[in-house]
């Protein structure tokens, strides 16, 4: 996990984001206990009640759940609902700006499929 303390986004919401994106790489299963909000709180030099929060935002979407006196564990489906939810995001962060833009530019549907598509082959190669 990395957090930026000196940065605009809250830390709380980093924590989440840094907690979920491990949790999509695989790197906390599915059914497995994360690291304790004292163990974060700790790493990092954060106030745990910051650990939680950010914590209990995974536990609203259903990625996390609480065990009372054991901890926290990744719920079972919870990359599946990640990826879904990043999805949603990556459209509405980039394709639908895409889109306007295209449209701004004139671009046409076709126009911009083979943009994309030069594009990635470009990374490709």
């Amino acid at each position: 996990m990395e957090l930026n303390l000196t940065g605009d986004r809250s830390i709380f919401l980093q924590v989440s984001d840094e907690i979920e994106d491990a949790i999509f790489t695989g790197a906390f299963q599915e059914e497995t206990q994360i690291p304790s909000t004292t163990e974060i709180s700790m790493t990092f030099h954060i106030n745990p009640a910051t650990v939680l929060k950010g914590m209990n935002l995974l536990v609203d979407e259903g990625i996390i759940y609480k065990k009372r006196g054991v901890g926290m564990f990744v719920a079972k489906g919870a990359a599946k609902k990640v990826k879904i939810k990043r999805q949603k995001l990556f459209y509405s962060n980039y394709i639908e700006t895409l889109i306007k833009e295209a449209e701004k530019l004139g671009i046409t549907k076709e126009e911009l499929i083979s943009l994309i598509e030069e594009g990635m082959k470009n990374e490709q190669d």
